[in-house]
């Protein structure tokens, strides 16, 4: 009878000692709707380099932020090229008039959380490995000419939720062929 427990016991906490990651990337902001509030928050024309660190955003030790220089700028908005100035924002076609005065901000925020659910013994031993994915991914564009803010934009993926199935009916057999034919053909 206890050892029928101590089965049990053990059969029933195997889900925890199924393997979790995490990818992220260090920010001011804890959730997409935090990021959006505080890109939403400059005002082009309005709001300067130092505004913007009060609202989380600088470039100092922000892993975040890859610094853009005016011909990043000038290949992502071909003006004269695909578009016409006409067509795009007044701070993009100011920075591109600014020449060196321009550069950009580029923001990259990731959180994805990987949890393995399932059955322990199955994932294992290779049969059936269930993977949970969640989390969030944000970007955002802000343009500046000098140090005042022209131009700013987001996007991003708001809540991801993806779950990975592997199925392998032979379980740690799987592979054996590869094994063993790298192993007889050099």
């Amino acid at each position: 009878m206890i050892a029928l427990l101590a089965l049990a016991a053990l059969l029933s906490g195997c889900a925890e000692l199924l393997p979790k990651s995490r990818v992220e990337t260090e920010a001011a902001w804890a959730s997409f709707d935090q990021a959006r509030a505080a890109i939403q928050r400059i005002e082009p024309y309005k709001t300067t380099r130092s505004d913007m660190k009060a609202l989380g955003i600088g470039i100092d030790r922000d892993a975040t932020i890859t610094l853009l220089s005016h011909v990043d700028i000038a290949i992502r908005f071909p003006i004269g090229g695909v578009l016409k100035e006409d067509e795009v924002d007044r701070g993009i076609r100011d920075c591109m008039k600014a020449g060196k005065a321009c550069n950009a901000y580029q923001i990259n925020v990731k959180r994805n959380y990987r949890d393995r659910i399932g059955n322990f013994w199955l994932d294992a031993l290779r049969f059936r490995r269930e993977t949970d994915v969640t989390g969030w991914s944000f970007n955002a564009l802000i343009i500046f000419v000098d140090d005042l803010a022209v131009y700013a934009v987001y996007g991003g993926q708001p809540a991801v939720h993806e779950v990975e199935v592997d199925r392998n009916p032979l379980g740690p057999l799987q592979g054996w062929g590869d094994a063993v034919g790298s192993r007889i053909i050099p």
